[in-house]
């Protein structure tokens, strides 16, 4: 049977779709991970896929690893790597709730990526009905902590990757429709100063802010963003009352190169800012890391396989290097053929208006569908 004559069915995708998206998953609620793991262990296992779960570490939810049952099972083939955790908090669905509207579906986390994870179920739910056996063994890894740079699970989604052929990630695809065939390089940094505490009305004077000192320091931080390399400060905790000068904050920081080297010229100046400056210390320590991933022959080899596949479908498909890391940047970087971002379309991910294109979940399934099926 030809991939794009399996019986995709967008109501019923959507359908599939809504209890993944009513779950919320934030990263850093591990039980609130793992319901979510529960649901797709289940739509997995119903859809014939061997089940593993993995137990969680460093106070994060757990991984799901399905494997298809396949002749040559345990010989190199696919890995399909996605995550289940979200950068929105417990509540989110009381003001991004799910809903179908002008052709548009809304939802905490749906473009990134559980719609793109629920594709890649659905087409090889289709296969596996349809009889139909990819000429390569697929395993599917599924992580609770991509949001926050993968720090629990890397190793694991490596030594998956080192096992197989090719990698194919279903992260959103980029906004102009693009799938992405590498990444820039990404860095985090925590960074604390401690200041000296004083009444804030009584003694002013006495007192060394630490949030004076962290704000101070945020502005220098963002004002060495070059075309070449970016800084940005996306988080920052201080104070309890308003009354007191507060003697400690803390704050967190994002990098992106599009070379490895000035990633690593940016590390130098970051670790640099540590020090003393008006009698407050200030700590910067260095974060997980994402490597560069540059396309490669195998990389590219793969993309042109999936363009020719998209073309058979009917719509265009670029490439591109893309800021934003996934888990893409470990398998690609290990010289794995991967081809990133051909999950489903859409807008606004990470915001409260987060939604997906309806009409690419049966186009994005037959994406998946055909590379299974063509890959060798």
């Amino acid at each position: 049977m030809d991939y794009k004559a399996l019986p995709f069915d967008t109501d019923e995708m959507i359908a599939g779709l809504r209890p993944w998206i009513e779950c919320e998953s934030p990263t850093h609620d591990a039980a609130a991970v793992d319901r979510m793991m529960d649901l797709a262990t289940y739509d997995f296992a119903a859809a014939g896929a061997e089940i593993e779960r993995i137990p969680g570490r460093m106070g994060f939810g757990g991984s799901l690893r399905a494997k298809f049952p396949h002749k040559d099972m345990g010989k190199p083939g696919i890995l399909i790597s996605g995550h289940l955790d979200t950068v929105h908090p417990m509540g989110t669905l009381d003001v991004l709730p799910f809903k179908v509207e002008d052709g548009r579906c809304y939802g905490p986390g749906i473009q990134d990526m559980k719609a793109g994870n629920f594709v890649s179920l659905e087409a090889l739910r289709q296969l596996v009905k349809a009889g139909i056996e990819t000429p390569l063994p697929v395993t599917v890894l599924l992580t609770p902590d991509e949001e926050v740079g993968t720090p629990s699970t890397r190793n694991l989604i490596e030594q998956e990757a080192a096992k197989n052929k090719y990698v194919l990630v279903p992260e959103p695809a980029h906004h102009d429709g693009s799938a992405v065939t590498g990444r820039y390089a990404i860095a985090r940094f925590n960074i604390k100063t401690t200041g000296r505490p004083s009444h804030a009305g009584w003694s002013l004077k006495e007192g060394r802010s630490a949030i004076a000192a962290m704000a101070r320091k945020i502005l220098e931080i963002e004002a060495m963003t070059t075309d070449d390399c970016t800084f940005s400060v996306g988080v920052i905790h201080a104070g309890q009352w308003v009354n007191c000068v507060s003697s400690s904050c803390e704050a967190q920081v994002l990098s992106m190169a599009k070379r490895q080297h000035d990633l690593d010229e940016g590390v130098k100046r970051m670790l640099a800012l540590s020090g003393e400056e008006n009698d407050v210390i200030i700590e910067v320590t260095r974060g997980v890391t994402r490597p560069v991933w540059e396309p490669d022959e195998g990389t590219m080899a793969l993309y042109e396989v999936t363009k020719k596949i998209a073309s058979e479908i009917g719509f265009d498909l670029p490439h591109c290097s893309a800021g934003g890391g996934s888990d893409g940047n470990f398998t690609g970087a290990m010289g794995i053929p991967t081809i990133d971002s051909v999950g489903v379309r859409g807008k606004g991910l990470h915001t409260l208006t987060e939604h997906i294109y309806v009409d690419s979940l049966v186009e994005r399934a037959q994406l998946i569908a055909g590379l299974l099926l063509r890959l060798t």
